[in-house]
């Protein structure tokens, strides 16, 4: 494999990384639990804690040794696990606490990073036990300091979970309250997904998908400074041009993280995956996305055209990946977390970027709202709103969709000033924090609700348990935009049992407007041929 790379790729990788931030981002290894299931929580919790310290007692080693040969950093080590809802099944979420506390241990013992795969996938409904670790989630990373959450939803197949989307707004909420002394580190370790992908590499949402082999080697690669280079080189083209510079930059950069993936397995013994060819911004200057898009044109990230920079971006970097190697996978694209980019810092602190604005860019980039600071009071009930509709997007567009949102505890909505004393917190999270906007996302009271409605079916399943409760998205002062829940009698379904009444999502897109009634388990009506 390395006798295919030629010396000129070597000397553009090696200016790469000396002028263009260029790095591995992470080398995360996939490592199924499966055959680690069995009755008993304290065998459960040894046979994982011996597994992950066997399969990757060498990992740290081996991406010291690559970095050292080939001169690429390699800026983390990783290993992502069997989503742990598949692995026990037990109504009980302290037997869950007991298996994260092994996962942090294995973690610390190996020297990784982090971990990932403390997951469950309830896009169609939960059992007792998903239920239970969704449950024990905020505690479990309140209690561990590289184990890392998520939850998947929704999917384009199965529709949106809308009952785990309730769950998931209130576990945000408290693991930002537990780890409120951390600056709510708890939940920038917790995402949401849409459409889940089964070997991403980047954290806080990798896991080991149950299609993966056994154990497996997944590089996540990232360069900004390099595509940002290529554009500001192409400044007296066309898009077609541009789009071509992109693709070149992004062949480069993959071609780099397969050679490191095939260097990290063939020492390891275990097989390659993928590499994720993804632009992950850092809040360093010169490792931003949104450098790129004003390099592009745009005066400023966010404003009008930032959809379609993005896109373009997007796509000219998936496509350069896929000309470059057979094994691109992933999330590969363009990441934009608010908090992580320093272009998104200052378009967010100038209020030239919204959550609006950032909701209509996540249709077109890889993930969706990723790391993005919220007042501490905002109502679990908003975050779940804006959770359900990263899930639309996702959804209908058949695409990953991803929320990670941290309620600043030190935060108000009424301020928007940090508070807090936290000499305490980790470096790099603290550093972001020190930086970042927090985007409003405010609740507002009960309004009246037109009498004129108009029932529809969707492939949403089941939706949040509250009552008569509405809740308002961040939008500009001269329109209005909520969801309301309300819950419906029960006596006016002859067929429903008197504990469970319907529950109904009603959608007003003014108050003069007449509502859209989604009703939630009705069987969808049988059109003609």
């Amino acid at each position: 494999m390395e006798g295919a790379y030629s010396p000129q790729e070597i000397l553009e990788t090696i200016r790469m990384v000396q002028m263009e931030s260029l790095d591995i981002r992470t080398i995360t290894m996939g490592i199924s639990l499966r055959d680690c299931a069995c009755d008993d929580v304290a065998t459960v919790a040894r046979r994982v804690f011996e597994k992950i310290c066997s399969k990757a007692e060498h990992l740290v080693a081996t991406a010291g040794e690559i970095e050292r040969r080939y001169g690429i950093p390699v800026v983390n080590t990783r290993v992502s696990v069997t989503p742990i809802s598949l692995v026990l099944e037990r109504d009980d979420r302290h037997a869950y606490l007991e298996i994260a506390a092994a996962l942090d241990r294995a973690a610390a013992e190996v020297g990784v990073n982090f971990i990932g795969g403390y997951s469950a996938l309830v896009e169609k409904g939960t059992t007792p036990g998903e239920s239970a670790l969704i449950a024990s989630i905020p505690e479990a990373l309140a209690t561990t300091e590289r184990v890392c959450a998520s939850v998947n939803v929704g999917s384009t197949h199965a529709g949106i979970n809308m009952d785990a989307v309730a769950l998931m707004g209130e576990a945000i909420c408290e693991a930002a309250s537990l780890t409120a002394e951390r600056d709510g580190i708890g939940a920038a370790k917790l995402v949401v997904f849409c459409n889940a992908v089964s070997d991403n590499p980047f954290m806080a949402g990798a896991f080991h998908g149950i299609s993966e082999p056994e154990t497996v080697i997944n590089v996540g690669v990232s360069g900004p400074g390099v595509i940002l280079r290529a554009v500001e080189a192409a400044q007296d083209t066309d898009f077609g041009g541009l789009a071509s510079a992109i693709k070149r930059a992004a062949f480069k950069v993959t071609r780099m993280g397969e050679l490191v993936g095939r260097a990290a397995s063939e020492r390891l013994g275990v097989d390659f995956g993928i590499v994720d060819l993804s632009l992950a911004p850092t809040p360093a200057r010169g490792d931003s996305v949104a450098r790129i898009l004003e390099a592009m044109g745009l005066e400023h990230v966010g404003t009008h055209g930032s959809t379609a920079a993005l896109a373009i971006l997007n796509d000219a970097v998936k496509k350069g990946g896929a000309m470059a190697s057979s094994y691109v996978g992933g999330l590969s694209g363009a990441f934009i977390p608010v908090s992580e980019d320093i272009g998104m810092i200052e378009a967010a602190q100038a209020g030239l970027l919204t959550i609006d604005k950032l909701e209509a860019m996540t249709a077109v980039c890889s993930v969706g709202i990723d790391m993005v600071a919220v007042p501490g009071d905002t109502p679990a009930e908003t975050i779940a709103a804006v959770i359900a509709d990263e899930a639309a997007i996702g959804m209908i567009n058949r695409k990953t969709t991803a929320v990670r949102i941290i309620p600043a505890p030190a935060r108000s909505s009424a301020t928007g000033s940090s508070t807090a004393d936290s000499s305490d917190t980790p470096p790099s999270w603290h550093s972001i924090q020190d930086q970042a906007p927090c985007l409003s996302v405010a609740a507002a009271g009960s309004r009246p609700r037109s009498s004129r409605s108009e029932t529809r079916h969707t492939g949403i399943r089941s939706l949040p348990r509250r009552s008569s409760e509405q809740i308002e998205l961040l939008t500009p002062q001269e329109k209005h935009c909520s969801l309301t829940f309300v819950k419906e009698d029960s006596r006016s379904s002859s067929r429903r049992p008197p504990d469970r009444p319907r529950t109904i999502l009603s959608y007003t897109s003014r108050p003069d407007v007449e509502r859209l009634a989604v009703t939630a388990g009705a069987r969808p009506a049988r059109r003609g041929s």
